[in-house]
């Protein structure tokens, strides 16, 4: 499947952040006590060493940070000077005030370093992330999953029942906008970056590893308990939601470096594709660029490597005392679940046999759960945003029905296991509604005639003879109608795109994106001209509040509005990662 190009950012190695004098961590950032994180100072020209002094509190910066940072005269040719200080930490609580001058030049920052609760609210966490999920995702699941009669829903998803709700904001440090590498990475790492930026700040460094760093949560996992770490997803491992967890690099195109990043901190589970960044160059299909046999390394460190959703089954079962396995199910993403069920498109016919969410939740919760000390898991889908870019949305809310199936999942479990927290959320929104429905059986050609709205919107008729959840089929005669606000061009045929998921542009001869004419003589297609620039193919991401649900210990502590990097706080504080005297 081609990459979906989603902003002219995601071409640029460092987002074009106007740098003056800098202090990273930002101001206002929330450091969990103890917790690794580099410590750095850019100066907007030359200046000589001598005349440099950074406090914390009043203090110098090495009587709090514990030693003594490397000064770089011209930072990569910036004609900048730098401090930098690597791999850092700060153990009492309180609030920081660092100040760094240089002659007349001054530049000031607060810090607020928090500790958790002394002991633990939650055993276990399950952190659901819908990859650009938005309320119409939501609601055309509850609707082509249950039914509506007379206004009323016909059954409720797993998703309607979590107690506890709240708005996130989801901004970025260079850009009111998004992506998901920086949306993921707040949450799991409480700091803000920049866009495709992963585990650090966006700085003016130029290696992209040389960013200043920030705990992830796999590491504060590893570093502050002794609790189990699955990852589980049904894009690339190495995309940017499980990448979150474990990398550093303010690209999210690192993908081979991203796969090593996997290993150093060795999680539990680490289910999803992308197993062509995990075999040597010479391989048939690789994507690496050197030498690197990684599915070797990880069977060195003891893990056992599942390639179908047979194999899965049977190392779940070998693991019954659990253990580490590395199911890789596609050399990409993992195809849609309409793909996958129904179409049999894409590279279904290479890859048979590929689990399904719900499948991939329901083997980790089976092996993460023998460990006495509890687990920490993250799972995605991220076909709700992939097919939202493409405008594809009914294969985006047959994916969020298939996301409902493994939070149901979860559910059972917390049931069993009423230590465990569950959180549900987006990492970023689409501008995605559902204006009405669009009706065949309607007289006429045109297509557009025929999308029914206020009372002429009426019903669907989606059906779920088998009582699985979903469908029967999506292209049924009376069906719902969904928009995207910003697009590019491309010709809305009004139709479920069973033949294969949506391209709706491509590049003409001058290398802008154009409608594709594949789709120009569908009966009733209309061109739609594009509202976002023309070197962008897909639909764009929208910046409107995600909406977090939430539900277990700990889960009170989400309300109103927070922003995305908040959603770490109260995580590690139900894990106790950081215990306060008691």
């Amino acid at each position: 499947m081609k990459r979906w190009i989603l902003s002219g950012a995601a071409l640029a190695l460092v987002p074009g952040l106007s740098f003056g004098q800098a202090i990273y961590p930002l101001d206002r950032a929330t450091i969990l006590s103890g917790s690794k994180f580099d410590f750095k100072v850019e100066f907007p020209t030359i200046v000589a060493q001598d005349v440099i002094a950074v406090t914390i509190n009043g203090q110098p910066y090495e009587e709090i940070l514990g030693k003594t940072a490397e000064y770089v005269e011209n930072e990569d040719g910036s004609s900048g000077s730098t401090l930098i200080l690597r791999d850092v930490s700060i153990a009492a609580p309180g609030t920081y005030t660092v100040e760094a001058k240089a002659g007349d030049a001054t530049k000031t920052v607060g810090w607020e370093v928090f500790a958790t609760s002394a002991e633990p609210k939650a055993k276990n966490v399950i952190f659901f992330l819908g990859d650009g999920m938005t309320v119409a995702h939501r609601t055309a699941a509850r609707i082509i999953s249950k039914g509506n009669t007379e206004g009323k829903a016909d059954g409720r998803l797993a998703i309607d029942d979590f107690q506890h709700m709240a708005f996130i904001g989801t901004s970025s440090q260079d850009s009111i906008h998004n992506d998901s590498a920086n949306t993921m990475a707040a949450y799991m790492t409480g700091h803000k970056s920049v866009v495709n930026a992963l585990g650090v700040y966006g700085s003016r460094a130029e290696s992209n590893f040389d960013h200043p760093k920030v705990e992830t949560m796999g590491e504060a996992i590893r570093r502050h308990s002794d609790k189990a770490l699955g990852i589980v997803t049904n894009t690339e491992v190495q995309d940017a939601t499980p990448a979150a967890l474990v990398s550093h690099t303010v690209s999210r195109n690192d993908k081979a470096e991203i796969t090593e990043m996997h290993l150093a901190v060795e999680p539990d589970l680490l289910f999803g594709g992308g197993s062509a960044y995990f075999l040597p160059q010479a391989t048939p299909g690789s994507k690496r660029k050197d030498d690197k046999d990684m599915i070797a390394a990880f069977k060195d460190k003891g893990y056992a490597l599942a390639t179908s959703a047979a194999e899965l089954e049977q190392a779940v079962a070998d693991h019954k005392d659990g253990g580490k396995i590395l199911g890789l199910f596609n050399t990409g993403n993992l195809d849609p679940t309409l793909d996958i069920r129904v179409t049999k498109k894409g590279t279904v016919p290479d890859f048979p046999d590929q689990p399904l969410v719900a499948d991939m939740t329901r083997a980790a919760l089976d092996v993460l759960s023998k460990d006495p000390d509890g687990f920490f898991l993250m799972v995605e889908d991220g076909w709700t945003d992939k097919a939202t870019h493409a405008l594809d949305w009914e294969r985006a809310v047959y994916d969020m029905i298939a996301l409902d199936q493994a939070i149901a999942v979860a559910r059972e479990f917390q049931e069993a296991n009423p230590d465990t927290l569950i959180v549900f959320v987006g990492d970023h929104t689409h501008g995605l509604s559902i204006t009405g429905t669009v009706d065949d059986d309607k007289p006429g050609d045109s297509m557009r005639e025929k999308v029914g709205t206020y009372q002429h919107a009426g019903f669907t008729n989606y059906t779920d003879e088998d009582g699985d959840g979903f469908p029967d089929r999506m292209d049924v005669s009376k069906r719902l109608m969904m928009y995207l606000g910003n697009f590019p061009d491309h010709y809305e045929t009004f139709r479920p795109k069973l033949d294969g998921i949506f391209v709706p542009a491509v590049q003409d001869a001058d290398g802008k994106y154009v409608a594709n004419e594949a789709y120009k003589d569908v009966p009733g297609a209309v061109l739609r001209v594009g509202n976002i620039p023309t070197n962008i193919n897909a639909g764009t991401h929208s910046i409107d509040d995600e909406v977090l649900q939430a539900d277990g210990p700990g889960a009170e502590a989400f309300r109103g509005y927070m922003e995305n990097s908040d959603v770490y706080r109260v995580l590690a504080d139900a894990l106790a990662l950081a215990p306060a005297a008691n």
